[in-house]
């Protein structure tokens, strides 16, 4: 699935990855004024054309400052790259462009019919043929306005065809303008020690652009030096150097694609793209992840390095220490584990060879390795399902363990201080080969065979028209993908909003079930206090009534008291009360402790009573006995 990113401000396509926002009709403000542009669709023709005012007014479209998809201008061939139209200038270094860096690369995109579920499709680049490709080559490889002319640098820059080969027999030439050691004569460096140099070979998508062909296992190259032919960095002598003014023929022969397996969901077979759409100085491309080399291909590198760095070297017995050594004690604990290596599968029948002027070099390189990726191991995507995208966070890239419909082996051309090619992708060629190149090369090597009078062959230039529609029908397929996904979507988000109503539905109804039980207890709770309070009420009542009738309580009585002496003043004679209690009555005289002054017999009937004398008259009063707390 493909997302859209709109990023007006970029400065260059190396810097890291690009999340896509999700919405494609996303406010985004940008850096700098910008004149709207039209709103209404058109084709963009190539910056070519004959037409030269219709072409520039194309290449000069302004985007608008919302970006809005529709209103975008549809375009059917990208508005870069414009070459300046400067005398006795020829090549160019097509600054405008986004060209593929390290992990990263391009490929011109439009905006997508109406009614379309992506936003962008593949769109091509002009010229529409076989040539070098505008984005994936080294920004230090100038090529003319045709492309199929090249012109390096200083040091060792290499670029890539536009169309990659993944069966069949295919056959081109390149024209040497400037290599071979010889010096170039209008180079703006006079003081090189070296004169230019070429490499010419074919390389997989894995190649890097920054280094010669050869470099490492994804390539395959033939030298001009030496006429050494060079993989993993080993070159290994081959045929006949070539210079200025040769031309040399490169033929690759390749088996047939193989068919996914329908049963096996991990086969790399399976064809599935990862891209994203961006936008880069008013163009639209999609950016998708490189594909990365394989630890396996590091570690035969590596391999290769080694042996060829360490022939000469003497090895010391495994168990003889040095004397100046010293005795260390070894740690005990578990030791590095071996990472399991995968095995390089092989492309068997694939061979290359080369012709310098019509001459066969013979067969340089056979059993080419797989162009398809290594297939990934269960740790591998039990490590990749654990990376679960946020909800509603931007898309971001992620490796691609699949065909994407651009993996194969690409003509790779490298130069090295200012030397120049003229690419020739037929049909028309200075020196054509031979109907039968098999018949011929199994000749050399030996074998009789029966020569065909057939070609067996075909020039690479028919194979662009192929490549595109090729690239179309996935487009195709990926729309009609999307919108099964989209239809989906659209069925789980309508069976969540029901869900969710549902949900809301059966909350509220709680909710009112809820607050009905409340007001219940809250009746109830009312209903049973009303007969308390009645209660309490006539309590009240029957003791208002009890004082009116008895006076009031004991205990009243007695608070009463005790909150008049509290507060009643010190006492005088005149208002004194004296209290009096016969000694011979008291429960508490020593002597009757001690047995002595017995009560007898009808004695001790005032028990209780108490003479209370006012200084008058004397009373006497009956006392009871009360306890004081149960009083208060």
């Amino acid at each position: 699935m493909a997302a859209v990113t709109f990023a007006s401000s970029l400065n260059a396509p190396s810097e890291s990855s690009r999340p896509s926002t999700p919405n494609a009709t996303a406010t985004h403000h940008p850096s700098k004024k910008r004149k709207a542009a039209s709103t209404l669709p058109e084709t963009s023709p190539a910056p070519s054309d004959s037409n030269g005012a219709s072409a520039n007014a194309a290449a000069n479209v302004v985007l608008p400052a919302r970006h809005d998809l529709f209103s975008r201008p549809r375009l059917t061939i990208s508005r870069f790259p414009t070459f300046p139209d400067i005398p006795n200038i020829i090549y160019h270094s097509t600054e405008q462009l986004a060209m593929n860096r390290i992990g990263f690369r391009y490929a011109p995109a439009g905006v997508s019919p109406p009614g379309s579920v992506l936003p962008c499709r593949t769109i091509e680049s002009a010229p529409a043929c076989f040539r070098v490709s505008w984005e994936d080559r080294s920004a230090f490889v100038k090529v003319t306005s045709d492309g199929l002319g090249l012109m390096g640098e200083r040091g060792f820059r290499s670029a890539r065809c536009n169309t990659p080969l993944r069966e069949g027999a295919w056959y081109l030439e390149v024209r040497i303008e400037c290599g071979g050691g010889d010096r170039p004569p209008d180079a703006p460096d006079t003081n090189m020690r070296e004169g230019s140099h070429v490499r010419l070979g074919w390389a997989r998508r894995e190649a890097p652009l920054n280094g010669p062909v050869g470099l490492d296992g994804y390539s395959y190259g033939y030298r001009d030096k030496s006429g050494d032919k060079v993989t993993l960095s080993r070159p290994r002598p081959y045929g006949r150097s070539f210079r200025t003014g040769d031309v040399v023929g490169m033929y690759i022969c390749l088996p047939p694609t193989r068919k996914p397996d329908p049963a096996d969901p991990y086969d790399p077979a399976h064809l599935k793209r990862e891209r994203i759409a961006i936008e880069f100085k008013g163009q639209e491309y999609f950016e998708s992840l490189e594909y990365a080399q394989s630890k396996e291909m590091i570690k035969l590198m590596e391999f290769s390095n080694k042996a060829s760095a360490t022939a000469s070297l003497p090895s010391a017995p495994p168990n003889k220490k040095s004397s100046g050594a010293k005795t260390l004690p070894e740690r005990k604990g578990l030791g590095i584990e071996t990472p399991i290596l995968r095995s390089l599968p092989e492309l068997k029948g694939s061979h290359i060879a080369f012709f310098v002027n019509g001459e066969c070099q013979n067969i340089a390189f056979s059993d080419l390795y797989d162009y398809l990726p290594l297939r990934t191991t269960p740790a591998s995507r039990k490590k990749d399902s654990k990376k679960r995208a946020r909800e509603g966070a931007p898309r971001e890239h992620k490796e691609n363990p699949f065909d994407d419909g651009t993996l194969g082996y690409y003509p790779f051309i490298s130069l090295f201080n200012y030397a120049r090619v003229k690419i020739n992708p037929g049909p028309d060629f200075e020196f054509p080969p031979p109907p039968d190149i098999e018949s011929l090369l199994l000749s050399r090597s030996g074998e009789d065979v029966e020569t065909c009078t057939k070609r067996t062959w075909r020039p690479i230039c028919e194979h662009y028209s192929e490549f595109m529609q090729e690239q179309w029908d996935l487009d195709v397929r990926e729309e009609e993908e999307a919108k099964i996904e989209a239809a989906l979507n659209a069925e789980r988000e309508k069976a969540e909003a029901a869900n969710k109503a549902q949900k809301d539905r059966r909350k509220q109804q709680h909710g009112a079930k809820k607050r009905a039980k409340e007001a219940e207890l809250r009746q109830a709770t009312t209903h049973t206090a009303s007969p308390l309070r009645e209660a309490s009420t006539a309590q009240d009542e029957s003791t208002i009534a009890d004082y009116d009738r008895f006076g009031p309580p004991v205990s009243s009585l007695l608070a009463s008291t005790l909150l008049d002496q509290a507060h009643s003043p010190a006492p005088t004679a005149a208002s004194s009360v004296d209290y009096h209690i016969p000694e011979t009555e008291s429960g508490y005289n020593s002597e009757v402790l001690e047995g002595e002054g017995e009560l007898g017999e009808g004695e001790g009937e005032h028990e209780g009573d108490m003479e209370v004398e006012d200084g008058r008259e004397t009373h006497r009063t009956p006392v009871m006995d009360l306890n004081l707390n149960e009083l208060l």
